[in-house]
């Protein structure tokens, strides 16, 4: 049986109009594998013993990636989050497996509300630091996904200082495409410009006309054969652990839209047309790890104070 603290059954009633419901713990049938390496983990967790853990983290992350009914929920009662942050935070053998799971599990709302209360938040953030690439490649998915469309979790990471962690990644790792891209996508969801992985962003470098700038693009696929979404981010260190972000979104139109038209202009860029003025066409981020002020809300810091 699994841990006497993990409940084998736990329902939660919801109402039919609930706008919300798949960030809601949602009814279940539990999954008596998930169930007792849950509770192995919480019972084992504090000793990190690799040979005893790994294969009950290795069940939790199948049960998750298979998106089992109710696997969600079960790790929520479970209390294995905080297991999961000092895991990362010790830097031991089992550190890749844990960021692998921790990855998968901030797809799932319901989980990643947790991760700030477990220290997940601050544990990824660390691992930022690392040397090991792939464990920067999984810690940083899990910051992607956690960020994209919340606005809560941007908060929250910014004040953090991840951003100069990502910006530093992109820079040591310059020719690393697969960190490059993670570090991308993540940077843009903290602005509140969301790139879903489902979107197929195909990122590139771009040139640059400042020696200490990086330039990249992101290009997601045509619309109805016309037009795609255009993604450019701009990446300056100004100081010693000192970054700026510039991301800017256009929309691009192919030339055969433009013969369908009878436009003859070499033009090919444009802005979104609901984005309004210039000023709200892009988001900028400039931190660095010490003198943030306090004194005011998190997105008028940023843009009153820098802009």
């Amino acid at each position: 049986m699994g841990h006497p603290n993990v409940p084998l059954t736990h329902k939660y009633a919801r109402s039919h109009g609930d706008k919300h419901r798949s960030s809601e713990l949602q009814p279940f049938t539990p999954n008596d594998n998930l169930n007792l390496a849950l509770g192995a983990i919480r019972v084992l967790g504090v000793e990190l013993i690799e040979d005893e853990l790994k294969p009950h983290l290795n069940t939790v992350l199948t049960t998750i990636k298979e998106k089992k009914k109710g696997a969600a929920e079960q790790v929520v009662i479970s209390g294995v989050l905080p297991i999961l942050a000092l895991s990362l935070r010790s830097r031991g053998p089992l550190g890749l497996l844990t960021a692998k799971l921790v990855a998968e599990l901030a797809k799932e709302s319901v989980i990643r509300k947790g991760f700030g209360d477990s220290g997940l938040v601050s544990a990824l953030l660390s691992v930022l630091t690392s040397t090991d690439q792939d464990l920067l490649f999984h810690a940083a998915r899990a910051i992607s996904r956690m960020s994209y469309d919340s606005s809560k979790q941007q908060e929250l990471l910014l004040r953090r200082g991840a951003v100069p962690r990502l910006v530093a990644i992109l820079l040591r790792f310059p020719d690393k495409e697969a960190l490059e891209e993670v570090c991308l996508q993540a940077l843009c969801n903290l602005s509140g410009v969301g790139v879903a992985e489902e979107a197929g962003m195909v990122w590139e470098r771009g040139v640059s006309v400042r020696p200490e700038e990086s330039v990249f693009h992101g290009v997601s696929p045509h619309t109805c054969g016309f037009v795609s979404s255009v993604t450019l981010v701009r990446v300056c260190q100004w100081g010693p652990g000192q970054y700026a972000v510039n991301i800017e979104v256009f929309q691009r139109c192919s030339s055969s839209f433009w013969n369908l038209h009878g436009n003859k202009r070499t033009a090919r860029w444009f802005p979104f047309p609901g984005l309004g003025s210039c000023s709200n066409l892009y988001k900028v981020i400039k931190f660095s790890t010490r003198n943030v002020p306090r004194t005011k809300s998190l997105k008028i810091r940023v843009f009153h104070t820098f802009l």
